[in-house]
């Protein structure tokens, strides 16, 4: 273990709301060993941003981790060129150009048939009845799974995260996990034939056309869903009960003063819907006063970064006005998300927009509450039209 300073947490207060034990690792000690989760946790957004890049020290490699156990070795647990080979072989599917010329179409489609739905009710949930199928129809059109309904991609989506976030190994979350990554399995044997003979930019067919083997195939499709499917889904509910909190906010959009954009880029600074990512330390290794040693595990905590007081003013503040320019809502280093290219056009030009130009007397209806520190989002939103 790291020479690092001890800092306990509460496991079940720091789920529910991580900020206060983050903002004291970062005043007090930056680079903090948190027993409860067996890591070393780096906290300031400067440290992050230097050490995410050295991969030959911190190490997204992790054999015995539990995404690499429980989901098997996507190209997110892998480094140098065995990473680059993988994101290249994925990158017709991710690209500005594939989003902007294919998948927007599907998503605005989409989108309108599941606000049609909404039309006729007084009340829903934001969550569950818009982000949620907002979020499942777009990654099913991107992966190609298309034969998987959107509660489905949802539950295993749910599953998968729990499962990679169950420090403290919880059997009933591993299972349910397990069963999860079958049921993923099950739908790409199913729809793996109709996609050899007719190929197209989804995730599922560029991996064949790469060459890509099965096993990398499943994983990097798993992997895509556990990050493709709640994160949007979190964001989209988010970003849109926040600006229903600040109404002075919201104006500023409606009125053009700010964009769409701005708004959920804040939001991921604010809320970080992805609030760490794990590295295993590979060779010993000194910095900022603390000895890392192989094998340690440590968790780079994005969503402590992005509320770093040297970087950002009044950081626990939602302000749609803000430079989020430094934020590192997606990372910082050579495992900057894919998908963030289809996230932003989701949400900011298709999701946001569409969303309060059909219903623009939207209300909330109870107070909302985020949890989570690894992932961050809601369960749900009661909204009112």
């Amino acid at each position: 273990m790291s020479t690092a300073a001890i800092y306990n947490i509460d496991p079940i207060k720091f789920n529910l709301d991580p900020y206060a034990d983050l903002k004291a690792m970062r005043r007090d000690q930056p680079i903090s060993f948190v027993p409860e989760l067996g890591a070393t946790l780096m906290t300031l957004r400067e440290d992050i941003f230097i050490n995410e890049k050295l991969i030959n020290i911190f190490s997204s490699d992790q054999p015995d981790g539990l995404m690499t156990r429980l989901m098997g070795t996507n190209m997110m647990r892998k480094d140098g060129e065995a990473h680059k080979r993988e994101r290249q072989a994925t990158f017709k599917s991710f690209s500005p150009r594939t989003v902007k010329d294919v998948w927007k179409q599907s998503f605005v489609k989409a989108t309108s048939n599941i606000l049609d739905s909404l039309q006729d009710k007084n009340t829903a949930d934001l969550v569950t009845e818009f982000a949620m199928p907002v979020s499942a129809e777009a990654l099913k059109v991107v992966t190609g799974l298309e034969n998987m309904n959107s509660a489905e991609m949802d539950r295993v989506s749910q599953g998968m995260i729990d499962g990679v976030a169950n420090y403290s190994g919880n059997i009933e979350i591993e299972n349910n996990c397990q069963n999860c990554t079958a049921s993923i399995d099950y739908h790409i044997d199913e729809i793996l034939p109709k996609l050899k003979n007719n190929p197209d930019n989804s995730l599922i067919s560029v991996q064949l056309e790469a060459g890509l083997s099965i096993d990398q195939l499943r994983a990097n499709i798993k992997l895509a869903i556990s990050g493709g499917q709640n994160e949007p889904r979190d964001a989209i509910a988010g970003t849109a009960c926040t600006l229903l909190q600040y109404p002075d906010q919201l104006k500023r959009i409606i009125d053009q003063k700010n964009t769409w954009l701005e708004a959920f880029e804040e939001f991921g600074r604010w809320m970080s819907p992805i609030g760490m990512s794990p590295r295993r330390v590979i060779k010993k290794y000194s910095y900022g006063g603390v000895e890392f040693y192989p094998d340690d595990k440590v968790f780079f905590m994005f969503g402590s970064a992005n509320r770093d007081e040297a970087i950002f003013e009044a950081p626990e503040i939602f302000n749609v006005r803000r430079d989020t320019s430094l934020s590192i809502t997606f990372g910082a280093g050579p495992h900057f998300c894919a998908g963030a290219w289809i996230s932003k056009v989701l949400i900011a030009e298709v999701a946001l927009p569409m969303l309060f130009n059909r219903f623009p007397e939207l209300r909330l209806e109870e107070d909302i509450i985020f949890s989570g520190w690894a992932f961050r989002g809601l369960k749900s939103a009661q909204v009112s039209f």
